[in-house]
């Protein structure tokens, strides 16, 4: 059931590439949007059927690979990883689908796109450390050329530099997982034998583990300071590109995070927790004061990503029930609002030419200008600030609730960073939308109604969600308080081990 996922995007993408003749790009698209629909039905087909009380895996399927090494292409579900999986079929459909109908190389564009998913979905889904790091890996490529292909004026300096930084991602990946088994003695690959076995390690072992995991995905999420490759990437890559980079790659870091980090090193996590709920703070406030300074509307909304990442760690290390839940429904909420954002901005730099906040204004013109973008676009601002009522609330809410308890300072500086939310992106709205429209953006080309269709669909999810969060928080409550339990279990162990040692 859960191979589906991975097989048929793979399947698909040798269809489109390899398919003797000419593939129109009408047939290539066809092909990629069938698949993607089928993808994101079959993940909800599981999402129905999956059973948010029970704590372990779901859906397993295990076969052994490589016996010498003790490698199993092992794939498993759980409250962590079922809403994420939701999140890619969806967003890979809706970034299908807002792909230019006359895009050129449409068969080659197509087959990393479903490359991409299939990726991704398999990093979701691994329960082998080496498998997952498999999936981590054939995510970069594609993402590499996406960009190096099809992206803006400096495409080629920002795909290398994206290369580069996740590349020394994955190298550090790698390292933590060899380290792992072999400091630990396991005899495969296993997640939940590398769990139990990592819990007896030394904890300076444990520490050292823990920074590469946390280096690793800091890179990925992106955090201050490894943070510089995601702007470039966002500002030259296109605008399908930019919604499944901000709305499920990054992703990858923040689960990766919990999963492996969390996961594997909870005594170790309760050392370094505090300087963790620092660096949050930190992302926070440097997110959201260099987007402040953006003019370019593209990057405005990459680096409020730094910012609203950092509310994911704060989540992860304060590692209650109530933060880490609420970290969950972070990385959905960011998921639909950066999707949504960055698919508006992308409209209006299609429509206008330009994302350059000291030329657009009015944009709200009625019978000249974008009126339903910019109606759009404020809902996204809304809930992106945590407005009551938008999915964006309810996540934040749930993190900071979580985490004041446990760092209260830290917190605090957080919810400035919620603040400086709603300022820069009152700047964007200023600056845009309202007042008299710009000359130098005059009779813009209307927007079809196949055009708003994603960005109208996402508005409802994100509206939905932010009245019925339930639907989400049902799914992962279950699992995070495993992990707490866990957590607490693996600690009181230690110190009465210590205790009765001395």
């Amino acid at each position: 059931m859960l191979s589906a996922l991975i097989l048929v995007p793979i399947l698909s993408a040798a269809l489109v590439a390899f398919w003797p003749g000419t593939v129109t790009n009408k047939g290539a698209r066809q092909v990629a949007l069938v698949t993607a629909s089928g993808v994101f039905i079959w993940s909800v087909v599981l999402l129905l059927q999956f059973n948010p009380a029970q704590t372990s895996l779901q859906f397993q399927e295990s076969l052994l690979w490589i016996d010498t090494l003790g490698f199993t292409y092992s794939l498993g579900i759980d409250g962590l990883s079922m809403p994420l999986l939701v999140l890619n079929g969806l967003l890979t459909g809706m970034a299908l689908y807002s792909t230019d109908e006359t895009i050129e190389r449409p068969r080659f564009y197509y087959t990393l796109v479903l490359l991409l998913n299939a990726g991704v979905a398999g990093a979701f889904l691994a329960q082998d450390l080496l498998l997952f790091f498999l999936f981590y890996e054939l995510e970069l490529i594609p993402l590499y050329l996406l960009i190096a292909i099809w992206g803006g004026q400096r495409r080629g300096y920002a795909a290398t530099k994206f290369l580069l930084y996740t590349a020394v991602s994955g190298v550090l990946v790698l390292a933590a997982f060899l380290g792992l088994v072999f400091l630990s003695g396991a005899s495969n690959f296993a997640y939940l034998e590398a769990r139990n076995l990592a819990a007896l390690l030394p904890v300076g072992r444990q520490l050292l583990l823990l920074a590469a995991i946390l280096v690793a995905f800091g890179i990925k999420i992106p955090l201050v300071p490894f943070h510089t490759w995601l702007p470039d990437a966002h500002v030259e890559a296109s605008t399908p590109i930019s919604m499944l980079l901000a709305g499920v790659l990054l992703k990858l870091g923040t689960y990766g995070l919990l999963r492996f980090g969390l996961g594997l090193f909870p005594e170790a996590w309760e050392l370094i927790a505090p300087s963790l709920a620092i660096w949050a703070a930190v992302s926070v406030l440097y997110g959201a004061l260099t987007a402040i300074s953006q003019r370019d509307m593209k990057k405005m909304v990459a680096f409020s990503s730094v910012a609203h990442m950092g509310y994911i760690l704060l989540g992860a290390a304060a590692a209650t029930p109530i933060a880490l839940v609420g970290a969950v429904l972070q990385m959905v909420s960011h998921g639909l609002i950066s999707a949504l954002l960055f698919f508006l901005v992308g409209v209006v730099y299609k429509k206008t030419g330009t994302r350059d906040l000291n030329v657009l204004n009015g944009l709200f013109n009625r019978e000249r200008g974008l009126p339903l973008i910019g109606s759009l676009m404020v809902l996204g601002v809304m809930a992106s600030a945590g407005i009551p009522g938008m999915v964006g609330f309810i996540s934040e809410f749930l993190v900071f609730r979580g985490s004041f308890p446990v760092f209260p300072v830290q917190t605090l500086l957080c919810m400035i960073g919620t603040g400086l939310t709603a300022v820069y992106f009152l700047i964007l709205l200023d600056r845009a939308f309202f007042g008299r429209l710009s000359v130098q953006v005059l009779n813009l080309p209307v927007v079809k109604w196949g055009e708003r269709i994603p960005g109208i669909i996402l508005a409802i999810l994100i509206v939905i969600l932010g009245i019925q969060p339930g639907w989400v928080l049902k799914l992962s409550e279950t699992t995070t308080a495993a992990m707490v339990t866990d957590r607490s279990s693996v600690i009181s162990s230690t110190a009465y081990l210590t205790t009765t040692n001395n």
